[in-house]
């Protein structure tokens, strides 16, 4: 992977005395807190978006060299109910880079100009062990116009789809990397849509399941997820994979506008006083 700054050391020791208090690391195991019942939770399906491929790659390390915050997510696959860790499962990621754009297709970036067909960048397939974890050494991923920052994930079981859903990230985090790190920077449209204000993840994931708990290292932040399947369930394909079931596309179609919030996508852009007060844990709302 490039170089970021002189020493990407450096870089994650600057960025780790940048964000303290913004966030505190949080248990892996957040998506299967205990019901009354002891019954670990179901993570929620999520659409699949338009960007899916399968580039048949087995493989940890998905980075291709894009620039970028180095990420190690973890990822363990538990059976809901039971809780039981889940072995052999096959686990694909897939994300957009630090300026926002998926490899495989045309149409991407703040321009839709970019035609990254071919390329296999930020996709990758693990499999889970005895214990159900499955890892990607990755970059923080970027963003892009009409949603907040996420990851997507699918997981099967015996060829079957029993997952398919999306991973999201600390707000505030997100803030600070965007505005500080150079990989990030130097786009041409504007960060409206935050978790707070994201209309898929309002929708789908409304109680937080799929919120990633992130811990930072000597040189790399990790991310780590604990995802609840249905053993028995397949997941079949959406008609429609880049909406929700009312309608909600994942994102907005080329030729659609390029300044502000796409339609269907929330409220408006936040007031400051909000944006603050959505990206900054315990920071209340004033008059």
């Amino acid at each position: 992977m490039p170089e970021i700054t002189s020493s990407r050391r450096g870089l994650l020791a600057l960025l780790s005395a940048g964000t303290a208090g913004l966030f505190s690391a949080r248990p892996a195991a957040a998506a299967s807190q205990a019901t009354d019942e002891g019954a670990c939770l179901l993570t929620p399906q999520a659409i699949e978006g338009p960007f899916y491929t399968d580039p048949r790659l087995v493989r940890a390390d998905i980075t291709e060299g894009r620039p970028g915050v180095p990420l190690r997510l973890r990822l363990q696959v538990i059976e809901a109910g039971p809780c039981t860790p889940v072995d052999g499962a096959r686990v694909d990621i897939w994300h957009c880079d630090a300026q926002g754009l998926y490899s495989g297709y045309p149409g991407q970036g703040d321009s839709r100009s970019i035609d990254t067909s071919g390329q296999t960048f930020l996709r990758g397939t693990q499999h889970t062990d005895a214990r159900g974890w499955a890892a990607f050494e990755t970059i923080y991923p970027g963003w892009y116009a009409g949603r907040a920052t996420h990851i997507h994930v699918k997981v099967f079981l015996d060829r079957r789809t029993v997952l398919t859903g999306q991973i999201y990230f600390p707000d505030a985090l997100n803030e600070f990397l965007y505005t500080q790190v150079p990989a990030y920077g130097g786009r041409r449209a504007e960060r409206f849509v935050v978790n707070a204000n994201d209309g898929i993840a309002g929708e789908e994931d409304p109680q937080r399941r799929a919120f990633c708990a992130v811990k930072e290292e000597r040189d790399r932040y990790v991310a780590s997820l604990v995802i609840g399947v249905d053993r028995g369930a397949d997941a079949a394909e959406r008609t429609d994979r880049a909406r929700t079931p009312s309608g909600r596309p994942e994102r907005p179609p080329p030729g659609g506008p390029r300044q502000g919030p796409p339609p269907g996508f929330g409220p408006p852009r936040l007031a400051l006083k909000d944006r603050l007060a959505a990206l900054v844990p315990g920071l209340s709302r004033r008059p």
